[in-house]
């Protein structure tokens, strides 16, 4: 099992980049939330030129935001500076997108944007569509030292729902996800994607087919309880995200929400739409996985934590991650939240990585 890190894209933050690397986490997210964080292009190439193993990549990039030979590109040019360590993951915008205010962009598309985006990242030329028009494209220079399409470069695949799952297993190397993390969860999704494989005549497994979830981890002390002040500092702003996300899935999509206490919920409803429609995009976000804002405390319940995220002590958390690992899931990638985060990054690096690698069995 592998332990990646999420990073809340922060240009002066390299030494928290190094430091991630010297505690054994073996690759390196980069978010492209682009009105909330630093442009994850420019941390990642400071990224790899201060590391030397770490796999380095975006956690994920916005199909919507970029055409796919821009994002080809920018991942190629990282690839000139860290050869054979980068990836791509790339999603719809769930974030980015509802931050402007916009949707993610539609399945269809999508598709076609990843079936684009794969043969670019191989360097081919490729047809691709542009404002409306098609044409065939490719790097022009690619062998005078601009980018490297020579060490192949992964696709990830984040997708949420059955449709953009089939999409990562048809066309991706492996599936970025955010599911509750316990076996159940990732045994589901593993008949999902080979269901959806098959259907392409396709065969994938987990020896050849990533699969991540994005989640945290607080390891607790002795006798800590999973509500206590330090959990919800350390796991808090993870743990609201998960509202933020299903308050967007309600008000965009019309879909039903479960799990969440139905009182809490409604209050958290009525939070939101106290704020002008035209506006309301802009704080539904606010504090995205850095911090709590005041007014959603109460919302962070246990049941909350225990849900979205990985708490427990060294010897419960190594045993719920070889559980997972038995599941089919290849990593767990944990995002902590920004005043913390060095802890955190201890804290796991030390408790539970490095167990994981001295008693792997």
């Amino acid at each position: 099992m592998d332990i990646g890190l999420c990073w809340a894209s922060k240009i002066d933050d390299i030494d928290y980049v190094v430091e991630a690397e010297r505690l054994g986490f073996s690759h390196l997210w980069a978010a492209d939330s682009q009105m909330i964080w630093s442009d994850c292009y420019a941390a990642m190439a400071l990224a790899a030129k201060a590391t030397t193993t770490m796999q380095i990549g975006t956690g994920v990039a916005v199909a919507g935001t970029r055409p796919a030979a821009v994002t080809a590109a920018g991942h190629a040019t990282i690839n000139q500076l860290a050869p054979g360590r980068v990836f791509c993951g790339i999603g719809t915008g769930n974030t980015a997108m509802r931050i402007m205010g916009h949707k993610p962009i539609p399945m269809r598309e999508f598709g076609g944007y990843l079936r684009e985006l794969r043969s670019l990242l191989d360097g081919k030329e490729t047809e691709v569509t542009f404002r409306g028009a098609t044409a065939p494209t490719k790097h022009l220079m690619p062998e005078h030292g601009f980018v490297n399409f020579k060490d192949r470069m992964p696709m990830y695949v984040s997708a949420f729902g059955p449709k953009a799952m089939a999409l990562a297993a048809q066309l991706g190397d492996g599936l970025v996800m955010s599911v509750p993390p316990v076996p159940a969860a990732v045994a589901a999704t593993w008949s999902r994607l080979r269901a959806a494989a098959d259907a392409v005549g396709r065969s994938i497994s987990p020896q050849d087919f990533l699969t991540c979830t994005l989640t945290t981890m607080v390891v607790l002390a002795d006798g800590e309880s999973v509500d206590s002040a330090r959990v919800r500092d350390e796991c808090g702003a993870f743990a609201i995200a998960g509202l933020h996300y299903a308050y967007e899935q309600s008000r965009q999509l019309g879909r039903s929400v479960s799990g969440f206490d139905p009182d809490l919920w409604q209050e958290y409803v009525a939070m939101l739409e106290r704020i002008p429609e035209d506006r309301r995009h802009m704080r539904i976000h606010a504090g995205h996985n850095c911090w709590v804002e005041p007014e959603e405390e109460r919302f962070i319940t246990p049941e909350l934590i225990e849900r979205t995220c990985l708490v427990g002590t060294p010897d419960q958390l190594v045993a719920r991650l070889r559980a997972l690992e038995e599941a089919g899931l290849s990593q767990v990638m944990i995002l902590p939240p920004l005043a913390p985060k060095e802890k955190v990054l201890h804290e796991v690096g030390t408790k539970i990585i490095a167990r994981l690698r001295n008693d792997p069995a």
